[in-house]
């Protein structure tokens, strides 16, 4: 998966190049159904930064799901995708989006975007440039997957989804100790999602420096939840959760939502 990932940033840089778009972004698999965002040129806000989309879901997800590339002259008008991520978009400001799924035998391993922050139709040759750099992108993964198969190396993609399987459960262990009413069983939930957080860290679990509800609103950041679907989740109302995120990255010294997840990861807290 790392490999994958810098595929997609030369993958990004070349789309770029060739298309000349204000933003153009992108990202590799991140687990089952899900591919996270992590290459951008031209964003302005870093809401997209780290934005973890699930197959089905927005343009990138319909893309996933067809297998084929998409695009639409005015975001928030459309109403042949679903709107899960219009916080994110909005924020950019972008309008005029198209999303192609890079396919290697069949199997998705992300997806690239390139947008505009105006309403008006993409240009043939933009689309085109986009399909033939997700084309591109495709032979070089498949070209890298042959060689490793014949030098016999692991393929990582597996434990990568393992490890967002795991962030997944440990987001799920938290969410479960809040809706107990033992509290012996929720100290022992929440003992269970504190170890796992630090089982890929070495030494003993560490003291959270964060309290229980920053963890749990972290946790749900860190599947790339918006505020308002955090909020869903942990019967909270969407400005706490956007309390308690504030919160949680001035005691770990961020200024974005990625960073604080990065640094709750790095500390042990999160997995």
């Amino acid at each position: 998966m790392g490999d994958d990932v810098g595929a997609v940033r030369a993958a990004v840089l070349r789309l770029q190049r060739a298309t000349g778009l204000p933003m153009v972004f992108g990202g590799a698999l991140a687990g089952p159904g899900r591919m996270r965002i992590t290459e951008l040129v031209g964003g302005t806000t870093g809401a997209l930064d780290g934005l973890v989309v699930r197959r089905g879901s927005g343009l990138g997800g319909r893309a996933m799901d067809l297998g084929r590339p998409v695009w639409l002259s005015d975001y928030p008008r459309t109403s042949w995708i679903s709107h899960d991520y219009d916080g994110p978009v909005g924020r950019e400001g972008l309008l005029a989006i198209v999303a192609v799924p890079v396919l290697v035998r069949r199997s998705v391993r992300g997806v690239l975007y390139g947008a505009l922050r105006e309403p008006l139709a993409l240009a043939d040759r933009v689309v085109a440039a986009a399909v033939g750099a997700a084309r591109d992108l495709e032979q070089e993964l498949a070209v890298r997957d042959a060689a490793d198969r014949a030098l016999g190396a692991p393929a990582p993609a597996p434990a990568a989804a393992a490890w967002e399987e795991v962030r997944a459960v440990h987001a799920e262990l938290r969410d479960l100790a809040e809706k107990v009413g033992d509290p012996a069983v929720r100290e022992r939930l929440l003992a269970a999602s504190t170890r796992l957080a630090a089982a890929g860290h070495g030494g003993p679990p560490p003291r959270p420096a964060l309290s229980p509800r920053e963890l749990d609103v972290l946790s749900q950041v860190a599947l790339g939840r918006t505020n308002a679907e955090a909020a869903e989740r942990l019967g909270l109302l969407p400005e706490t959760v956007k309390s308690y995120l504030r919160s949680a990255m001035r005691k770990l010294d961020s200024h974005t939502r990625l960073e604080a997840v990065t640094a709750a990861r790095r500390a042990g807290l999160l997995p």
